[in-house]
């Protein structure tokens, strides 16, 4: 080991008796910092990562490595040195892993020296240090496996030009196996192999934060197999070829490439081991969540996952292939024996391929391919088929992958996240494939349904709706094996275990009138108590077998969970496009995103009553409300249901002129102010927003001139997660939400004070409120954000989220059946019409709901508004996205099936960089390169004060050895 170090020290003495050293660092860093800031645009990117730094590592240690190792042997040789060191009583490998380590000492010195910039982009964010370290380690790894070719390199030849360019060749030729320059070429079997052996492809899986063992024994192998080759070759020059040394060199020739042929064989033997890795990243986003472990532990049929994905695909789909195949693997793992994971080519299987077309719907994907003469278009599958029991589904080419514009015009094609994706599917095909006997399975403790009937009061009309509800319930009962039990309660009976003061006190639930005069009322309702819950049933229109069955199947679904949940979702007439006749204003994405996990259904509310089945509701910008639609919500939250509104007071419109707001009228305001939330008849305006193209005029000799800038909107208020209650789940994860033309949202305290409350966004400390509906900004008159400055700044609430116990609206008041329908005046020439016979009202009124009901309520609709969606996509990318997120977390949070955002949320968290002026970004970078450049001087002047100190310290101890000699003498 003396000897190894010993060679090191020399070697950092030649490194550092000149200034070569230094430049090569200095050039290595400024190039870094160049890419990072320059060509990867860091700041445009607006995240706080590393990736950029880490993305050119490869190429870039191929030169820095190459400079530094080019004159290790050469000059040695050149300088007729080396036949002194192979004449040394020193082990040639001694001196190979001192070089070695003397390279690798400036290779960690100059990324250590990359430090101040990493920790500098986490002060302005929030920084993942899982991918930190893994690229850290990554770009050692890489650089001890070129530092050892170029160690080969330099010991095959004297001239320290060509070991640097052979060097620089040999490990870009490693680099590019792996690359999709040369994997997209081929097949996806033969790329996979290539990509095993590139060392850009290895880089790129620690990179990302997983540290795998095949990866790390790869390039320790790599490593390896160069310094044998290099300590062989050094060996070589000593040998003498004559008929005496003949079983020496026999022996060290079949020594070296045996240690080579086991490195090799090590290699290969580990390459299809896929468990032993660690995940670094701080929501371990590359590793099967609990949700996922525990819905495949729970699987009672077999699941197969197959993925059809072609042999012959585009060049930037291929490097996913690898991915999707492992995780799949892993689910099979995880699945014990109830998973099978499947890929298939269907290109060369016809009947897979017809398979797939005609029972399952999948296609191939034309996708063009550019090569430098010519374009051809690929015919590729790129899917995954989820099948459970007879139900199945289906992940398209467009499902699975996301697409990102890179800065240079180049584009970056990644999975999504193919966990959530692919455990959502799962669970849509395992609820679609459950009976209403594996309800009753799923159950702790038996249900039970309360049927509340006074017969004696009971009208004409509905005498035999008692015994349809005791037949479904006595069949019930029979599939459910002792999981569901009935009852039958006249609250007039004595000794009822349920009396009309009960019902009214405990359920909110009053008799309905049985005649105009108010002389007898009645009960006919239905109470399921499952789990200690207990909500009132509902069936939808008539009392019939078929609606009482499906009312209480769906309620036993929505308190059993592990079901499709049915949104009921209520938007306004879309605004059509004068000139094209099409919808301008429309929620399709909206109802593309929940549809991925729920049945969305839209519901008219007209009738006064949601559909039993319904579980969450979901109101957009509502509005002509009549009485019947508000007393079907406020009687959906009586049952305990749960119901997201999403709506301002202003309702946005697109014209010649731009955008128009326009107030809105016969809401549900006062629905909301008797629940004690208040949706402000204001604007909120908050200078932390984003970009938005606004159409600006300007006077030209006389002409008006229409021009379109990008400029910050403050009526898009951007909050942040500083902004979020991170308590609540729906927003613990959340990135960014961007609300646009929001209204302020006020809870009353007193009202609220026994439920529990959670404001969910709130604007920052320094917006402001308007009344003002003009959008157009005024740069002339309002030069720094082209609008006035009203009132008080303050953080405004943007949505809050409300559980509890709820007061009906309608308590004590007539509801809309009870009122008489206006008679309409008949003109002297109508025919005369019969009387219409007054319908029956089979539901009252319930007047208090349980405890889990839920109110959430959005201060803007227009954040969800396709138009503005596709607008803002265009300037902000993928971040627009984080408002459908929003709103599916608010939707998993009411449904209470939190099971699939937990994975959602993997990978969410806020990486974006705190706003910075342009005078605070160029700060940074100019401080950056001004870190390097004083830390190289300090090197340097540092080992030059300590090389000129050395013969100093020497020359200490020789003069005191000979005084005291001459004492002793």
């Amino acid at each position: 080991m003396k000897t190894i170090l010993a060679t090191a020290r020399k070697e950092w003495n030649n490194y550092f008796s000149s200034p070569q050293a230094l430049i090569f660092i200095g050039v290595f860093l400024v190039a870094s910092l160049f890419v990072f800031f320059w060509v990867e645009t860091f700041f445009a990117r607006g995240l706080a990562e590393m990736r950029p730094l880490f993305r050119w590592m490869p190429l870039l240690l191929v030169f820095l490595v190459a400079a530094l190792t080019m004159r290790q042997w050469s000059e040695e040789q050149r300088s007729g040195a080396l036949e002194i060191l192979l004449t040394l009583p020193v082990p040639t490998w001694h001196l190979v892993l001192g070089k070695f380590l003397a390279v690798m000492g400036l290779v960690a010195l100059a990324l250590a020296l990359t430090l101040p910039l990493t920790v500098g982009v986490s002060l302005l964010g929030n920084l993942d240090w899982g991918p930190v370290v893994g690229g850290y380690l990554a770009a050692l790894l890489l650089a001890a496996a070129y530092t050892a070719i170029g160690l080969f390199v330099s010991s095959r030849t004297d001239n320290q030009i060509v070991a640097l360019i052979l060097t620089a060749i040999i490990g870009g030729a490693f680099y590019l196996i792996g690359s999709p320059l040369l994997t997209g070429f081929v097949g996806t079997s033969a790329a996979e192999f290539l990509r095993l052996l590139g060392t850009g492809s290895r880089f790129e899986s620690i990179e990302r934060g997983v540290i795998d063992l095949r990866d790390l024994v790869y390039y320790a192998a790599l490593a390896g197999l160069f310094l044998t080759l290099n300590a062989w070759s050094l060996d070589r020059k000593r040998w003498s070829f004559s008929t005496q040394t003949a079983t020496y060199r026999r022996t060290a020739n079949l020594t070296s490439a045996l240690v080579a042929l086991n490195l090799i064989v090590v290699n290969v033997w580990m390459a299809p081991l896929q468990g032993l890795r660690a995940d670094l990243t701080a929501q371990r986003e590359f590793s099967l969540s609990q949700t996922t472990l525990r819905l495949l532990s729970e699987l009672q049929e077999p699941l197969l996952l197959r993925a059809y994905i072609s042999e012959r695909t585009h060049p930037l789909l291929a490097p996913l292939a690898p991915r999707v195949r492992d995780l799949l693997r892993e689910y099979q793992i995880a699945g014990r024996g109830k998973v099978t994971a499947q890929v298939v080519d269907p290109a060369t299987d016809p009947e897979v391929e017809a398979e797939a077309s005609r029972v399952y719907g999948i296609q191939p994907t034309p996708l063009q391919v550019a090569g430098r003469y010519e374009a051809s278009i690929i015919n590729t599958y790129f899917d995954i088929l989820v099948r459970y029991g007879d139900q199945n589904t289906t992940l398209s080419f467009r499902d699975l992958i996301e697409i990102e514009q890179r800065r240079d015009g180049t584009i970056d094609v990644r999975l999504r996240n193919l966990e959530y994706d692919l455990t959502r599917a799962i669970k849509r095909v395992t609820s679609g494939f459950r009976t209403v006997e594996a309800v009753f399975a799923s159950l702790q403790s038996p249900a039970r349904l309360d049927i509340i009937v006074t017969r004696k009061t009971l009208p004409e009309a509905l005498k035999d709706v008692p015994d349809t509800i005791e037949k479904v319930a006595k069949e019930l009962q029979q599939k459910s094996s002792g999981k569901f039990e009935y009852r039958v309660i006249d609250p007039d009976q004595p000794n009822a275990p349920l009396t009309r003061k009960t019902l009214v006190e405990q359920f909110g639930l009053r008799p309905i009138l049985a005649d105009p005069f108010g002389t007898q009322s009645f009960y006919l309702n239905m109470l399921l108590q499952v789990n200690d819950k207990t909500q009132a049933v509902y069936p939808e229109g008539d009392f019939t077998e078929s609606s009482v069955r499906t009312a209480i199947e769906a309620a036993l679904k929505r308190n059993v969970g592990g079901f499709l949940n049915v949104i009921g979702l209520w938007t306004p007439a879309p605004e059509m496009d004068m000139f094209s006749n099409r919808p301008i204003n429309n929620w399709n994405v909206l109802r593309e995103q929940l549809g991925r996990e729920y049945t969305v259904r839209s519901v008219d509310l007209s009738s006064g009553q949601v559909p039993p089945d319904v579980s969450t509701l979901l109101l957009i910008n509502p509005s002509n409300f009549d009485d019947k639609a508000r007393y079907a919500v406020d009687q959906f939250l009586m049952r305990g249901g749960s119901v997201i509104i999403a709506g301002g007071n202003y309702a946005v419109q697109f014209g010649f002129g731009g955008m128009n707001l326009t107030p809105l009228s016969n809401g549900i305001g006062d629905l909301l102010a008797h629940y004690g939330i208040t949706i402000e008849q204001k604007l909120v305006m908050d200078p932390r927003n984003t970009l938005f193209p606004v159409e600006v005029s300007r006077n030209v000799g006389g002409a008006v001139i229409r021009d379109f800038l990008l400029i910050s909107y403050p009526f898009f208020v951007n909050v942040l997660p500083d902004s979020m209650d991170r308590q609540s789940p729906i927003v613990a994860q959340l990135p960014e939400a961007i609300m646009s033309f929001a209204s302020p949202v006020t809870v009353d305290a007193q009202k609220n004070a026994n439920r529990k409350v959670s404001v969910l966004l709130r604007s920052s400390p320094e917006a402001w409120l308007t009344t003002n509906t003009n959008t157009q900004p005024n740069f002339n008159q309002y030069p720094e954000l082209g609008f006035p400055v009203e009132g008080e700044r303050a953080s405004y609430p943007l949505a809050v989220a409300v559980q509890g116990v709820f007061e009906s609206f309608y308590k004590g008041k007539p509801s809309p059946f009870d009122q008489p329908a206006p008679t309409p005046t008949p003109s002297p020439e109508a025919t005369p019409q019969p009387t219409p016979t007054p319908q029956i009202r089979t539901a009252a009124t319930l007047e208090q709901s349980p405890d889990t009901a839920r109110l959430i309520v959005i201060g803007s609709a227009d954040f969800l508004n396709d138009a503005l969606l596709n607008i803002l996509a265009g300037f902000v990318g993928e971040r627009y996205l984080s408002n459908l997120q929003f709103i599916q977390n608010a939707v998993d949070w009411s449904v209470e099936d939190l099971a699939l955002l937990e994975i959602r949320s993997r990978g969410t968290v806020s990486r974006a960089l705190r706003p910075l002026s342009e005078n605070d970004r160029r700060l940074f970078e100019f401080a950056n390169y001004a870190v390097v450049i004083v830390a190289l001087v300090a090197i340097g002047v540092i080992w030059r004060l300590r090389q000129q100190a050395e013969p100093v310290m020497q020359l200490v101890p020789a003069t005191a050895s000979r005084s005291k000699a001459g004492s002793a003498a």
